[in-house]
């Protein structure tokens, strides 16, 4: 679970300082209800079994004063994990303070070589090797703290808990004398649970990281593409309630350019002689803003008009400087974006070369034109365009259940059930191993 809620917040997670407190300004708020968190959890196993695979159990030696044998030197070398599966998990949010992950039930063998020696009554030392097995039976508590650095979602376990209920020791064989077994058995099974937990409650620690970072990695993918990119630093902290997990996001809109498509504006203004020429120049960033009415979009745009005079030889060139707010509404059904128009105004700003009553008779036309023709086609090309970009950077792999998109004065809502992003784990899987 702990991976599982990094593999959702870290889907909003990039770099720039957090503030500290309960005041958290944010352009974006996530929140995951329990019942969200649950689906989520269904995949923890699979977390938590790499985490157990790729620890690193160290040796471990010692020695023990026996009665007649003196002092028995032992070691536990090539610690590894032959077998291991995990019954169930289940998680609770903690008021402010952590999510609580139990995990029950993780059997577990462990492989590898005992070599031991002590000297005889008769001052004859005795060293021997045998290969052993340890056949375990584990539950797994850990309560997980959520934090933001530098803009990320961080995750820590100050409290990892493993408790055995079976450690038995099977040596190669079963030909060894009855009492090497039973010291090693008693001796060293606590020594082996303290190794055990310190390296597996760390490794899990680094795993979750290692999560983040990779999600948050491709979230950036996700919503970026050439020049256009969107800020979502966390702000803060992430929340937890006894009923939701909740994130706050700047979600700042940056843009290093903008291109415009000249065939489309070419076929709005089609009414025009067809050796007219047209050219579309955009002369600041489109300025992106939520509202009750829609998403509303202003951009300030010059368009020239470039007509032949009859003797073919010069020509005479008309310019536009206007205005344009649109507002849209956006929906996402069948794996596929929907954008609606609602409302569109252009204002003038500057005509050159027109007289006024030209000026008023193209500015009709030109408004007219693209409100029952460039707009709808310019949209269904959007759809198009977005939809493949989305598809291009994954969106089409999630199973994504009744989406509303919702528009407020200042944020965008959005609303939906999910399945669990298996993509995401098999990728993650897969670059970690």
């Amino acid at each position: 679970m702990l991976a599982a809620t990094v593999l959702t917040l870290a889907l909003l997670g990039n770099v720039h300082a957090c503030s500290k407190g309960t005041s958290h300004k944010a352009g974006i708020v996530c929140r995951i209800t329990k019942p969200a968190l649950l689906v989520l959890n269904q995949e923890t196993a699979k977390v938590i079994q790499s985490a157990f695979q790729r620890a690193n159990y160290p040796n471990i030696t010692g020695e023990k004063a026996m009665m007649l044998l003196g002092q028995v030197k032992y070691g536990l070398h090539n610690i590894q994990i032959s077998h291991l599966s995990i019954a169930s998990s289940r998680v609770e949010l903690v008021e402010a303070k952590s999510i609580d992950v139990s995990i029950q039930n993780v059997s577990v063998v462990f492989k590898g070589t005992l070599k031991y020696g002590y000297t005889t009554a008769w001052g004859l030392g005795i060293d021997r090797s045998v290969d052993f097995e340890i056949d375990s039976a584990i539950d797994l508590q850990i309560n997980t703290q959520l934090t933001c650095d530098s803009g990320r979602v961080r995750t820590d376990a100050p409290d990892c808990y493993l408790s055995f209920h079976k450690l038995l020791l099977h040596l190669q064989g079963e030909r060894e004398p009855g009492w090497i077994k039973q010291l090693f058995t008693n001796f060293i099974s606590f020594t082996l649970k303290l190794v055990l937990k310190g390296q597996i409650c760390k490794e899990i620690n680094v795993i979750s990281n290692i999560m983040a970072d990779f999600v948050q990695t491709r979230a950036a993918s996700i919503l970026s593409d050439g020049d256009i990119g969107v800020d979502i630093s966390l702000t803060g902290d992430p929340i937890i309630t006894a009923s939701y997990l909740e994130s706050h996001h700047k979600a700042v809109l940056e843009t290093w350019g903008f291109n415009t498509n000249q065939e489309i504006f070419q076929e709005v203004v089609g009414g025009f002689p067809s050796q007219a020429q047209v050219t579309v120049h955009c002369l600041k960033m489109p300025k992106i803003s939520c509202q009750n009415k829609g998403v509303v979009v202003n951009s300030s745009v010059m368009v020239k008009f470039l007509f032949p005079r009859p003797d073919q030889q010069h020509s005479v060139a008309y310019t536009f400087e206007e205005d344009i707010m649109t507002t849209i509404q956006a929906s996402y059904s069948k794996k596929k974006l929907f954008l609606s128009l609602l409302d569109f105004q252009i204002t003038p700003k500057t005509v050159s070369n027109l007289t006024e009553s030209s000026s008023e008779s193209v500015q009709s036309f030109l408004q007219s034109m693209i409100t029952t023709v460039g707009i709808p086609e310019v949209m269904s090309r959007l759809e198009a365009v977005f939809t493949a970009l989305m598809n291009s950077k994954g969106l089409s792999l999630f199973d994504i259940i009744n989406p509303e998109i919702i528009t407020r004065d200042g944020f965008l809502l959005l609303q939906m059930d999910f399945g669990f992003p298996e993509h995401l784990l098999v990728d993650f899987l897969q670059n970690l191993s």
